[in-house]
């Protein structure tokens, strides 16, 4: 028998609007199979026999754009197998202008337990700026209202080096974010991706971004003010409260494997790495036919490798030399001494307690750095 995957992703596409830096697999909600999609949904992952997960993730798109009896179908469905002793963290992304008190009301009688919050900014005239369709004072409302629902596991979203920010603005966000008194925040640099109407202005020169000093600036800022008001720096873009890392994530970043279930989820499981169909249709098809997988790829050890790397150098404890060594049976040395004396001449990684981790500077070039380790 071949050893079940203890975490599943679960996509929920559906936006009550659609930002303009995002390329995620999303559509606008109105006028969509809602309820089909979800009964497909179920279907897929009833037909996995999950009994035992550790972390349950539902991302999206946006999960809270469905209604509240959309909702509950989706939790009590999802769970209705599963030995809930054994979940230690189920996470629902939520969205400051979606979580009515009809939706919160839902979550709290589910075995939901943490929930992420997509706040990307509190400053309004930057939230109209980027799509986003909420206000500052909702996001208040959102975080005291799930409180009082007895939620304590919160994390948000912000988004830093957004048009027209500034140092300043970042400076408020940080601080905004701090009064919260929540356990956990992940904080992104804005990444233009193709097909956004952000990269579209960008190349019609429409689009002012801060410098990369300046984006530097914002990092190190933000690093050294969470590091004094006690969170950790335990991956690239998250801080946490001590013990309330995000398990899932971790999960990903210690490229264990996982389920993937709904339109354009991707999955790994037995060394396959697998992507379901992107557009709700055909994703409704392929369920209806037996299965919605668009693509499977069988990764060689030298992808796995590759992949163990890449994703480990993004958390704060790094790789473990002698857990690499005993995983594939390959001498870490002979394999990558090379890369290593280079990036460590250019002070961006560090080897302490048999760990590769990278240093500060190496933290902003992240993928830079991760990417020496694929080799050609």
């Amino acid at each position: 028998m071949l050893n079940k995957p203890t975490s599943a992703y679960v996509h929920i596409p559906f936006c009550t609007q659609i930002c303009y830096y995002c390329d995620f697999s999303k559509v606008f909600i109105k006028n969509q199979p809602v309820d089909a999609y979800l009964q497909a949904l179920v279907s897929e992952f009833d037909k996995a026999e999950i009994e035992e997960l550790r972390t349950l993730y539902i991302g999206g798109g946006t999960p809270t754009a469905i209604s509240a009896e959309q909702l509950d179908y989706l939790l009590t469905h999802l769970t209705h197998n599963l030995c809930l002793d054994k979940l230690e963290e189920f996470t629902i992304e939520a969205n400051p202008g979606d979580l009515t008190p009809e939706k919160t009301a839902v979550l709290e009688k589910s075995a939901v337990n943490r929930v992420s919050l997509g706040v990307q900014t509190f400053n309004d005239k930057h939230l109209k700026r980027i799509g986003r369709g909420h206000n500052e004072e909702q996001i208040y409302e959102s975080i005291s209202s799930l409180k009082k629902a007895g939620f304590n596991n919160i994390s948000i979203d912000l988004i830093y080096a957004l048009p027209g920010q500034t140092i300043a603005d970042v400076r408020e966000n940080v601080a905004k974010a701090l009064a919260l008194d929540i356990p956990h925040l992940s904080l992104y640099s804005l990444i233009l991706e193709h097909h956004t109407v952000f990269m579209n202005k960008m190349r019609r020169g429409k689009l002012s971004l801060p410098g990369e000093d300046t984006e530097a600036e914002m990092f190190e800022y933000i690093i050294s003010e969470m590091e004094t008001n006690g969170f950790e720096h335990y991956e690239i873009s998250n801080f946490t409260k001590p013990g309330m890392e995000s398990r899932h994530n971790l999960m990903y970043w210690d490229n264990a494997e996982y389920y993937g279930f709904g339109a354009g989820a991707s999955g790994y499981i037995n060394g396959v790495r697998y992507r379901n169909r992107g557009p709700i249709q055909h994703y409704l098809t392929g369920v209806a036919d037996g299965s919605p997988r668009l693509e499977e790829e069988i990764l060689t050890k030298e992808e796995m490798m590759e992949e163990e790397l890449f994703l480990g150098l993004r958390k704060k404890a790094g790789v473990s030399i002698s857990r690499f060594e005993e995983k594939f049976h390959e001498s870490f040395e002979k394999r990558y001494g090379q890369i290593v004396e280079e990036l460590m001449a250019d002070s961006l990684v560090q080897i302490t307690d048999g760990r590769l981790r990278m240093t500060k500077k190496g933290l902003f070039l992240g993928d830079t750095v991760a990417e020496k380790f694929i080799l050609e």
